[in-house]
């Protein structure tokens, strides 16, 4: 399902790239500045917006938007056990109730969810893929899963290990500063 096939990266120890020369700049610049945060932080922001890329190439072939992405492997992830209600789906893509209904609308139109009423409460829904929803997800997931041990190729497992750790706690730190 992949367009393309992307070469591995290089390992590359030692070398500058472009962040390290914006950070010798400002050293030039700002001395006074510690620009030790920022040394991670651009590297996280590049590396998020060449994910994203590979991301929408990746799901390209199955005509999925990345946030349609996210909806329907959040449903496939929940097995077969009768889908999620909305609010466990706002949970889990970090979305107001608005935008998920929205998503969801727009998912339903194109016959890759559907809702239901949930038990007795009529005004409670639950939302579960489709046939058709289910095989796409299950097309596309290998290709989504093949891209992102690709993306990490110029690290070794012990690494990915490490940096995945290292990623956790700025994650959490994040949510719990905000």
């Amino acid at each position: 399902m992949r367009t393309q096939k992307r070469s591995t990266v290089p390992r590359t120890t030692g070398k500058r790239d472009e962040v390290d020369e914006m950070l010798i700049q400002w050293r030039e610049q700002r001395p006074d500045l510690d620009r030790s945060g920022m040394a991670v932080v651009l590297r996280i922001l590049k590396v998020a917006g060449t994910l994203s890329e590979r991301l929408k190439d990746t799901l390209a072939p199955a005509g999925l938007a990345p946030w349609e992405y996210d909806v329907l492997s959040a449903l496939r992830r929940a097995g077969k056990k009768g889908g999620l209600t909305p609010t466990e789906l706002c949970a889990s893509a970090q979305l107001t109730t608005g935008a998920m209904t929205h998503r969801l609308d727009r998912l339903e139109a194109r016959g890759l969810v559907r809702r239901r009423a949930d038990g007795g409460d009529r005004r409670s829904v639950r939302v579960a893929l489709s046939a058709r929803g289910f095989a796409l997800v299950d097309g596309i997931v290998g290709a989504r899963m093949e891209d992102a041990a690709e993306s990490l190729a110029s690290l070794s497992a012990k690494e990915r290990t490490e940096l995945a750790r290292l990623l956790r706690l700025v994650n959490r730190g994040l949510r719990t500063s905000s």
